[in-house]
């Protein structure tokens, strides 16, 4: 299983900030396994996210995603070898090496980002937590067999669990 990246997303505030969102997606099921918006996102933001899962489910064995100062510095690079996790950046200018999360991302923002006006970073989490449920449980995916990820991960789950049984 790989994860995602964090993209920075063009929403203009009355305040005139912009929101960065940290977003996680499973490769193997496509599940966007977390989306987390906020004003400002650090390598420390990253590895808390990150230690989060490890109480929801299995981290993964590698992390992909590109060269941002937020998946480099020290905080990421000590929480993955903490983690037993490796970390394998894309080549600069190479997005297409994490085509899948790009694609997705690239979804999030023409079907949620920019379509929604959002008032507060409240606000703005709530939206997009719905987003990424529906994206999850409702959207069926041809490269899944046209099942959701979320279904599809649930099936992948237990035959998994079968085999080693």
């Amino acid at each position: 299983m790989k994860c995602g990246r964090s993209i920075l997303c063009s929403i203009a505030w009355p305040t005139g900030r912009t929101l960065k969102c940290l977003t996680v997606v499973d490769d193997c099921t496509h599940q966007a396994v977390a989306i987390q918006p906020d004003r400002a996102i650090s390598g420390s933001y990253v590895a808390r996210i990150l230690d989060r899962f490890k109480h929801e489910r299995r981290l993964p064995k590698v992390i992909r995603s590109d060269n941002g100062k937020e998946f480099c510095g020290k905080a990421m690079l000590t929480w993955a070898h903490e983690n037993g996790v490796a970390l394998r950046f894309i080549e600069p200018g190479k997005p297409n090496q994490n085509a899948y999360v790009e694609s997705f991302n690239g979804r999030l923002r023409d079907e949620c980002l920019n379509e929604l006006w959002f008032t507060s970073l409240a606000h703005a989490r709530d939206l997009i937590e719905a987003w990424r449920t529906d994206y999850n449980e409702h959207r069926p995916k041809k490269d899944l067999g046209g099942l959701p990820p979320a279904i599809y991960a649930a099936r992948l789950a237990a035959r998994t669990a079968s085999e080693t049984s």
